[in-house]
């Protein structure tokens, strides 16, 4: 999210909800400080009862969600969380509020409040949304001559330098292995991407010495390629190109998930300190909706862990994650999936690559993964790594997953027949080859082409 400047607790403004709407600048001036200031009769603490108040009782009264509606909008909000960072008293009976609220349809709205009143009751005066999904209708700037703020409205913004794409990418992917040499008899494992809602595969060539064999994976469905190798496949090339349309990926309805969503494994531990954790974030959310306890976990493991590639980073153990507070993607996701699931909350791993944006041929910085979580009867899209990465698109990828990207499996602990001889595949999106039943390095590329 756009860091919001201190001076915003001073600022009341009602910009319309639509951003043609918000054309014209707003000016404001920062007022003086007195030397002698007044303790404020309210507190934060009281601002944000106020806000969760005012929330609650709008909720009742219409059907379960907070609603905002004008001439163009008909919102059906659930809340999400409170940003307790950007409540403030502006002045003796005067307060802002910042809240994230999700629509339906899986659209998350940055909403700014200004309400009035007393410590035991605040009335809201001014409602303005002021992002969708982390995108900003308008935006703060300070004059440098006079020190005023003034808001400057934005058309939505283009996110293409951040990686994200929009709506639907086309492109081919192409999986190329590069084997070893051989010196003994071998096997080869490798992921074979499929069509599902949210992207369109279809295999445009394969280049090979062997014939690969398609098997299915029994715990999640992935389809995988297995070959037996000799020799005479030595340092011999694999390529698969495929054709792929992917749309971007939102909150989408689905079944509750079975009790064995939540089960723990050697690397999705759950209980102990992920119970403990978990239970400290969630602390007063007891009562909260599944969404609000993933909003809070999400932000936990943002603020906590460092994206960086050292010590046993890339082999997706929540517990080297917990103790380290760093790694890859498979770090950030497989942290929260224990803390998801010790909270109760279903929560599964996905991994696959994504695609450059802001070019349209050439390599991609190897695998990515990401995960989603089930909350109000759909399954949550989120991208906790990336959002790390790119603070301003923290409640985008909360809930969303770019059209430029492909997945090539699902899932953590894959149990396939026949099975590699260290057993489950922990995850999958490199080719796995054993000579001798010993696992070998496969030289791995991915590239693409728009």
């Amino acid at each position: 999210m756009i860091k919001r400047f201190p001076f915003l607790i001073i600022i009341v403004l009602l910009i319309s909800y639509s951003c043609k709407n918000a054309a014209k600048n707003e000016k404001l001036v920062e007022p003086k400080t007195s030397k002698k200031t007044e303790k404020p009769l309210a507190t934060i603490a009281d601002v944000e009862k106020g806000i969760h108040n005012y929330i609650t009782q709008k909720t009742k009264g219409e059907g379960g969600y907070f609603t905002i509606a004008d001439d163009t909008l008909n919102l059906k909000l659930r809340l999400v969380r409170v940003h307790t960072e950007y409540l403030s008293v502006l002045k003796k009976g005067s307060y802002f509020a910042c809240v994230d609220l999700a629509d339906v349809s899986g659209d998350v709205y940055d909403v700014d409040f200004f309400l009035e009143g007393t410590t035991n009751q605040m009335e809201v005066t001014k409602t303005t949304l002021h992002k969708l999904n982390g995108k900003p209708f308008y935006t703060w700037k300070q004059n440098k001559k006079d020190k005023t703020w003034f808001t400057v409205p934005t058309n939505r913004a283009d996110n293409t330098l951040l990686g994200v794409i929009e709506g639907e990418d086309q492109f081919e992917f192409f999986y190329t292995i590069s084997l070893p040499k051989i010196t003994s008899p071998a096997r080869l494992w490798l992921p074979i991407p499929q069509s599902d809602d949210f992207q369109t595969i279809t295999i445009k060539s394969i280049v090979s010495p062997i014939e690969l064999q398609t098997i299915t994976e029994s715990k999640f469905g992935n389809k995988i390629g297995f070959a037996e190798l000799n020799s005479t496949h030595s340092e011999k090339t694999i390529e698969l190109a495929y054709d792929v349309i992917r749309k971007e990926k939102g909150p989408y309805e689905a079944p509750q998930p079975s009790i064995n969503a939540l089960n723990s494994s050697p690397l999705l531990p759950t209980g102990g300190r992920f119970q403990e954790i978990a239970d400290s974030v969630l602390f007063g959310k007891e009562n909260d909706n599944n969404l609000v306890k993933a909003r809070a976990l999400y932000d936990y493991v943002i603020e906590t862990v460092r994206y960086a590639k050292q010590g046993k980073y890339g082999t997706g153990d929540a517990n080297f994650a917990c103790d380290s507070k760093s790694g890859n993607c498979t770090e950030f996701h497989s942290l929260f999936i224990s803390l998801a699931k010790s909270a109760g909350i279903p929560a599964r791993f996905a991994i696959g690559a994504a695609i450059p944006a802001n070019r349209d041929e050439g390599g991609t910085d190897g695998y990515h993964c990401w995960a989603e979580f089930f909350a109000e009867g759909k399954w949550w899209p989120i991208d906790i790594s990336e959002a790390n990465k790119y603070s301003a698109l923290a409640t985008y990828y909360f809930g969303h997953h770019p059209a430029n990207r492909i997945e090539l499996s699902r899932g953590r602990d894959l149990v396939v027949q026949p099975s590699p001889s260290s057993g489950t595949i922990p995850f999958f999106a490199y080719p796995i080859l054993e000579m001798n039943g010993i696992e070998s390095k496969v030289k791995t590329r991915f590239s693409f082409k728009r």
